[in-house]
């Protein structure tokens, strides 16, 4: 068997130059701030890095967390419940923005997927798939 000789670079940037072209015949619709809001039984995948993921129900899990198995006694009870606040304090203030930001944006339904605080899909798990509907709608109506 004859080994081949010839340079592979040209196939290579014949490869790259189909898969630019490729690329660029794509919605060229940048999106700049994704949104994420669910629910801890509700996962959803495909999750760009730079999204912002909210569940919805993370601040009523940290509050029942904070009483779970408090004594009967109220003085001990209260210190308990101190110490679990000063652990909790870091995620409640997060959790509690996700919970007002959804409610800003009047989100309706989880999952949901927000772009740019205008375009949303409900319903849909898959990130990935929910961003490539906003991309095209977004191409749509900017195509006269």
């Amino acid at each position: 068997m004859r080994r081949s000789t010839s340079n592979p670079r040209p196939a290579l940037i014949a490869i790259a130059s189909i898969a630019l072209i490729a690329l660029a015949a794509l919605p060229s619709i940048a999106l700049a701030q994704v949104e994420v809001f669910t629910l801890a039984g509700l996962p959803v995948t495909q999750v760009p890095a730079d999204a912002t993921v909210v569940e919805l129900d993370a601040p009523a899990r940290l509050d029942q967390r904070l009483s779970q198995g408090l004594p009967a006694d109220p003085k001990a009870a209260a210190a308990i419940v101190r110490r679990r606040l000063k652990s909790f304090k870091a995620r409640y203030g997060p959790d509690y923005r996700g919970l007002v930001r959804a409610w800003q944006l009047g989100v309706a339904k989880v999952p949901a997927v927000v772009v740019d605080g205008q375009y949303v899909v409900y319903g849909q798990p898959d990130v990935a798939t929910a961003l490539a509907t906003i991309r095209r709608a977004r191409h749509t109506a900017a195509t006269p």
